[in-house]
């Protein structure tokens, strides 16, 4: 090969490697920081999204407390068996949380031992009397799940009196679709969206019924009323 052959290189195409050399690694140090930024918010966004906590251990009780009607143990109608939380049904009482909430999604799940019957997810618990205390009662009972039952003198924007203008013992608001419930043994998903008093209850992912209880915050309660029912899982995500 001639030495004319061999092609020369110009100052311009040197510098335009150089320069395009340059111009890559702006780019990759740029995507660097770019990548590590996105890195860092999801992080936070992470770390601020709402965590959801399970209420029962499966071992024992502790964060709740009790009320039962009569002189009775409470620890012969609430206890826990295979991981469950079980509920003896007799005598009336109620478990209920030692901590109170107000904006929330609360997520049940709850079978019946034997022929189901009766109880209840407390809402928004006030004043805590016996056997019933004031609150908003997801009414459980076999048939009608998701009825809202008015207890100790709770009150809601929506409820009407009856015609003859008396308020029962008992205020109900029926359930607004036909029942949703999985036949007795079956586990069913109870699911509140309770925001400052606005609360919304699906039955295994039916809307089942919806009020504004005067209350905007209180504790959480399971009843004892009917027959034994067992929970295997009461989880809460608070969302403020």
């Amino acid at each position: 090969m001639k030495v004319k052959d061999i092609p020369l290189i110009t100052c311009f195409e040197i510098s335009n490697f150089i320069f395009q050399n340059r111009l890559l690694m702006l780019i990759f140090e740029i995507m660097k920081k770019i990548l590590a930024i996105m890195a860092a918010a999801v992080t936070v966004f992470i770390s601020c999204a709402p965590k959801s906590v399970e209420l029962l251990n499966g071992k024992n009780l502790e964060g709740w407390s009790f009320i039962v009607d009569g002189d009775v143990d409470p620890g012969e109608v609430f206890y826990v068996e295979d991981g469950c939380a079980v509920i003896s049904g007799a005598p009336f009482g109620y478990m209920y949380t030692d901590k109170e909430y107000s904006s929330y999604d609360l997520e049940v799940e709850y079978a019946w031992i034997g022929s189901g019957t009766n109880s209840g997810v407390f809402l928004n618990i006030g004043n805590k009397s016996k056997p019933f205390p004031e609150c908003v009662e997801c009414n459980l009972k076999v048939g009608g799940a998701g009825t809202f039952v008015l207890l100790g003198g709770a009150s809601v924007k929506e409820y009407k009196l009856p015609e003859d203008g008396i308020m029962p013992k008992f205020p109900r608001i029926d359930q607004v679709n036909e029942p949703s419930e999985k036949p007795d043994g079956e586990w069913n998903l109870v699911k509140a969206e309770v925001r400052d008093g606005h609360i919304k209850v699906y039955v295994n992912g039916v809307l089942q019924n919806e009020c504004t209880d005067l209350r905007t915050s209180g504790n959480i309660g399971l009843q004892s009323e009917g027959g034994p029912v067992k929970f295997r899982s009461v989880r809460i995500t608070e969302t403020e």
